[in-house]
């Protein structure tokens, strides 16, 4: 598959009174045509700010610098407001974590969802307004017609998501990058959602960035992982091969905290990574997970490595490549 989003040393910065905030330390990453790409980490690593860098959607006073950054060959970085207005909602879309402050509470659902297509499509309001009921079924949502009068603040949490997915898909974007999106969801939504987000994704063939820290996310819908720490991707690998053979000692920590039937007893207490994330201000040395790792050594304090130990799977850990990986079960 071909790669649709190339990004390169992506960096963002935020000022503080204390100095820049590196919110965003050189991450790369490829997202192939029709790929479901899950990035995952603990709250505060950076990824909705490496989302919003991908959107233009960043803080008036933040800087976004990269090498590289292009969407289907096109530079990001380049554009002005007006251009990557232009692409925003039509070639690259965003599903926000919480849909009741995405929605304009003064507008039915239906004038915002034909807005959406008649921004960057020359379509009649009766066409977008069958694409938009189209979409609202595809969703699962009953009575798809009657629903486009409503407000959001008449639908509920779940029936509020399946909008604004219905809504980045109206101009069958390339990309859509998904911010945690069933983060205020029940679990049984939550499920009924990703199935569903998965069904349409292949459906329609659009790649994925889906933002999330839940690993048994990933482990239901992603093709590839790419784990996040401090600002940095630690481990990249295919969805078997990171639950299989996690490389990093940060990954192994995760998939170490998530309950496995038949490995826990009742009562025992779950596994915890000790320690903080280290400070994001100003500039960081060495490895940013040597504080709380156990395999920590005077190497750590030199910048580690990104070797491809296989293809597709890489590890940031001068440890990597002649440190066994252990089996993890998939929860």
């Amino acid at each position: 598959m071909s790669a649709l989003l190339e990004v390169e040393h992506l960096q963002v910065e935020l000022p503080t009174p204390n100095g820049p905030l590196r919110a965003v330390r050189g991450i790369d990453l490829e997202i192939a045509r029709g790929e479901m790409l899950c990035l995952v980490g603990e709250s505060g690593c950076g990824k909705s700010m490496t989302s919003l860098a991908l959107m233009g959607l960043l803080p008036r006073r933040a800087k976004r610098t990269a090498q590289r950054l292009r969407l289907d060959g096109r530079d990001l970085s380049a554009l002005n407001d007006r251009d990557m207005a232009k692409l925003r909602g039509n070639r690259i879309a965003m599903i926000f974590q919480e849909p009741m402050t995405s929605l304009n509470p003064s507008h039915t659902i239906g004038r915002q969802l034909v807005e959406a297509l008649r921004q960057h499509r020359s379509v009649t309001r009766a066409q977008a307004r069958d694409r938009a009921v189209y979409l609202l079924e595809r969703t699962g949502m009953t009575n798809a017609a009657q629903r486009l009068g409503q407000y959001p603040h008449q639908l509920s949490g779940g029936l509020r998501q399946r909008v604004m997915i219905a809504m980045a898909l109206m101009c069958e974007p390339d990309l859509i990058v998904a911010d945690e999106p069933t983060t205020a969801l029940d679990v049984t939504i939550q499920a009924q959602i990703l199935r569903m987000l998965r069904e349409l994704q292949q459906e329609f063939g659009t790649a994925v960035l889906f933002v999330t820290h839940d690993l048994g996310v990933v482990a239901r819908i992603a093709d590839r992982v790419a784990v996040m720490y401090a600002g940095q991707l630690v481990e990249t690998a295919p969805v078997g091969t990171l639950f299989a053979q996690p490389a990093h000692p940060y990954t192994r920590g995760l998939l170490g905290c998530i309950p496995v039937r038949g490995r826990q007893r009742p009562g025992t207490h779950l596994t915890a990574i000790p320690g903080v994330v280290p400070s994001l201000l100003g500039e960081l040395s060495g490895c940013a997970f040597a504080n709380r790792c156990a395999h920590a050594s005077d190497a750590c304090a030199r910048t580690p490595p990104y070797p491809e130990l296989e293809a597709g799977h890489r590890v940031r850990c001068v440890l990597a490549a002649g440190q066994p990986a252990a089996t993890v079960e998939v929860p």
